[in-house]
């Protein structure tokens, strides 16, 4: 599929694997509108890139159809990436063996509304538009890719909650592409593993636990790079015979129970 002369959404674009992922795709020479709740990273990167940004809480309809609305106005919409997500970590049942120490199930219910229901809203409405593109030569209007993680087949102790919300990503991957056949929209979703992302924080503690993290890792033997992860997101929208598929990118790890 051709990423020029088009648009391109990418939720959770204002920082880590979505900003990797919204360069790469500018780079591309797709308008990039990269949606996201970080009001500040978002705006000052879509500058850089001469892309829009779009406050996009993906749970939230209206900021989803606006989203998709500040692309459409400047390109036919041919790419959208999922990477906007959230984590938690809690045991199911606690130490003391009381009912008020069992997983925050209110925690546990966001965890699948942010991570679950939130991109299959993203993906109902994007598809919709892209929907009323006009076909290439092979009748394609447009590519989708979701991100689960590496926790949706290991997930590790406290991340019931987590694994669950991208499992059910894994889980739709193949239904959707099915049901997206039918209009030329391609899905593939991206389990990433262990990724030098800003959700470990910075400073010499950060990269004391950074470094234990890529101790578990096969080869190389380090957290991947952001930029990987984007390489991987133009191969799948680029390659028009890929489809359907969960593709792990972890060099080979995997995760013990902790």
């Amino acid at each position: 599929m051709d990423l020029s002369n088009s648009s391109a959404l990418i939720t959770g674009g204002a920082s880590g694997l979505g900003a990797a992922t919204a360069r790469a795709l500018a780079a591309a020479g797709s308008f990039v509108v990269i949606g996201d709740v970080d009001d500040e990273r978002g705006q000052r990167l879509a500058t850089e890139l001469g892309g829009a940004f779009a406050h996009c809480d993906i749970t939230n309809t209206e900021d989803v159809v606006s989203a998709i609305a500040t692309a459409t106005d400047k390109a036919p919409l041919r790419a959208v990436v999922n990477c906007a997500g959230i984590a938690w970590v809690q045991r199911t049942i606690g130490r003391d063996g009381s009912y008020a120490s069992a997983h925050d199930i209110d925690a546990f219910r966001r965890i699948v509304e942010v991570n679950l229901v939130g991109t299959y809203n993203v993906v109902r409405l994007a598809a919709t538009a892209m929907s009323t593109n006009d076909p290439d030569a092979q009748g394609q209007r447009g590519a989708m890719v979701l991100t689960a993680s590496i926790a949706a087949e290991e997930g590790q102790i406290g991340q019931a909650a987590y694994a669950a919300s991208k499992g059910g990503l894994v889980s739709l991957t193949v239904p959707l592409a099915r049901d997206l056949a039918v209009v030329g929209i391609r899905v593939n979703t991206i389990a990433p593993g262990l990724f030098d992302t800003p959700i470990y924080g910075e400073g010499p503690a950060s990269e004391e636990f950074k470094d234990r993290l890529a101790s578990s890792v096969l080869f190389p033997k380090r957290l991947g790079h952001s930029e990987e992860f984007a390489g991987l997101v133009l191969e799948t929208l680029r390659n028009d015979y890929l489809n359907a598929a969960t593709l792990r990118l972890d060099a080979g790890v995997r995760l013990g129970p902790k």
